[in-house]
């Protein structure tokens, strides 16, 4: 399933990422946008994974119930 989000792009970056597309490295705005998320979430799992750790040892041993 497919998710529509809108959001705001500053004018600079709309630029150059439409130079890559006429420059024929992307087919359109969608495929940057998809890789350039994509990567942001891949070289920031190892982070997000870290906290998660430590907000449950925090939970294990001062436990927050």
């Amino acid at each position: 399933m497919n998710n529509i989000i809108q959001a705001e792009i500053p004018e600079q970056l709309c630029q150059q990422a439409e130079l890559l597309i006429q420059q024929g490295w992307a087919s359109n705005l969608q495929e940057i946008i998809n890789d350039a998320l994509r990567r942001y979430l891949e070289s920031h799992q190892e982070l997000l994974t870290e906290a998660f750790i430590q907000e449950d040892v925090e939970w294990g041993l001062r436990g927050n119930d």
